[in-house]
């Protein structure tokens, strides 16, 4: 670990598996550095060892590290301190959330090898064709990194890319507050009335007793059932039973009641504890303005071969007009390069206009 910390960079990437548990199991870390790889085994070591590595001044590669930062922060309770993945710096350069296998192909030539999406990466051992999977998806990402931050810089977006992997690395993750897991509920924004209070109840329960039992939310209650109960909820077990969606099997004994303790606490549950999804509204008004922007982003994304989600989204031009001081389109690069020319577009100081090829500019307002 010693040799690790005093390295410069690290690729890093993690096997686990999440299918019928609700927290992620580690099942495999890989690492590479200078000219070596390394097969951790998180079954048979004890993988906090590596947080000296994530708390380091060394720069981790990895390539769309969304779900495996969230479960190093689970396992290690530490991030790495800097982050550069390749599936973001590869967007400021126009591609569109490419696979690893795309990156390295078109960029190295090299051809990773192909592996079994279904294999399973907690039985030992792992065959040679496992490790050699596992291993490729690590071995490059460092030469990777180097050839994309010496394209980046040299057209002027290695800090945009540095500043989007930043917010990627810090950006909160995991269950979040139970206390508004109905809001993930499917159809649950056709719930109404005092049906609402029992859906937050409901799924707040589900999502407490997921996570003790380490099991899918869906295993526990339905999403269907959640529904149903807050549509009509039951006052016994046996009229538990009868609703649509709910498996009579899973709400016997000790669970049905605490079931209709969930359902009772919904019904009384005052005003100011209901917990209401964020909803960015925008005056109608304003629609005429985000369309013509949202076509001037997606042609601006076409000019500067930079994938479209990275300038902004739809929700991202919501923000902006709705004054939100959290909008990502408020601070750093996006703020000059889309925020300001969106503003002057929706104040009418700008307009746009066909190129004459097809294309759209923004053009001064006369």
């Amino acid at each position: 670990m010693g040799e690790l910390v005093d390295e410069p960079a690290y690729a890093l990437d993690t096997e686990f598996h999440r299918e019928r548990t609700y927290w992620p199991h580690l099942a495999l870390v890989q690492i590479a550095w200078s000219d070596r790889v390394a097969l951790v085994d998180p079954l048979t070591v004890d993988i906090r060892a590596l947080r000296p590595l994530l708390e380091s001044v060394a720069v981790c590669v990895a390539h769309a590290a969304d779900q495996d930062l969230e479960i190093l922060q689970q396992v290690c309770g530490a991030l790495p301190s800097r982050l550069f993945d390749t599936q973001v710096a590869a967007g400021f350069l126009g591609q569109s959330s490419p696979s690893l296998s795309t990156l390295a192909h078109t960029l190295l030539k090299v051809t990773l090898p192909k592996g079994d999406r279904m294999t399973d990466w907690t039985r030992r051992p792992l065959y040679t064709a496992q490790r050699r999977y596992a291993a490729a998806d690590v071995v490059h990402l460092l030469d990777l990194r180097d050839r994309l931050a010496s394209e980046l810089d040299s057209r002027g977006r290695l800090a945009w890319a540095e500043q989007e992997c930043e917010m990627l690395r810090v950006r909160p993750r995991g269950p979040g507050d139970p206390a508004t897991a109905w809001w993930r509920v499917k159809d649950v924004r056709h719930i109404r009335g005092a049906g609402r209070g029992v859906a937050q109840c409901l799924a707040e329960w589900r999502e407490r007793r997921a996570a003790s039992l380490d099991r899918p939310v869906r295993f526990v209650l339905s999403d269907m059932a959640i529904l149903t109960i807050s549509s009509n909820p039951p006052t016994s077990v046996e009229g538990l039973k009868a609703l649509r969606g709910v498996d009579a099997r899973q709400v016997g004994g000790p669970v049905g009641k605490e079931i209709l303790d969930a359902i009772a606490r919904g019904r009384s549950l005052p005003s100011d504890e209901l917990r209401m999804p964020t909803i960015d509204e925008l005056d109608r008004r304003m629609r005429p303005a985000v369309a013509l922007a949202a076509a001037w982003v997606a042609q601006l994304a076409v000019d500067l071969h930079i994938d479209a989600s990275l300038l902004a989204t739809r929700a991202d031009l919501h923000a902006l007009l709705n004054g939100n001081p959290n909008a990502r389109l408020t601070t750093g690069w996006r703020e000059q390069l889309v925020g300001e020319p969106v503003r002057r577009l929706a104040e009418g100081d700008a307009a746009l206009a066909c190129d004459g090829k097809g294309g759209l500019v923004l053009v001064p307002r006369q």
